[in-house]
């Protein structure tokens, strides 16, 4: 029985799946079912909130509803089944109604009028 080296088998598996990975290509929008997600640590946008001492890092999967070009940057309202968020990003090729997963920092910007607070939460892309 010929001797192959420590690693020959990992290395077999290896090129067997990157070849049968290659046969096809899939995009997140090919993958049925709204309640696919890529990890664990995706946070659904209902349980975003920001903390005005803290901003926290998330991230978050969702469909693209709207985009706004701004000054050097555009905006993205971001929907999943659980609510809307806007996030700010330097990316210009997001596709509306495109599945897509990002990650960035929650923040809060307060919009005072007549004496109440009409701020919004939003997630500038990291």
């Amino acid at each position: 029985m010929p001797k192959y080296p420590k690693y020959y088998r990992l290395v077999c598996n290896l090129l067997l799946v990157a070849g049968l990975s290659s046969c096809g290509s899939w995009t997140p929008s090919d993958l049925k079912g709204s309640n696919f997600i890529f990890g664990s640590n995706v946070t659904p946008i209902e349980k975003i909130s920001a903390k005005r001492d803290k901003q926290a890092t998330v991230y978050i999967q969702g469909k693209v509803e709207k985009q706004v070009p701004l000054m050097k940057q555009w905006a993205y309202q971001i929907s999943d089944a659980t609510g809307k968020i806007w996030v700010i990003t330097n990316q210009s090729n997001l596709q509306k109604g495109s599945q897509v997963v990002l990650r960035g920092k929650v923040r809060y910007k307060s919009i005072p009028i007549a004496g109440q607070d009409f701020g919004e939460i939003y997630i500038t892309e990291e």
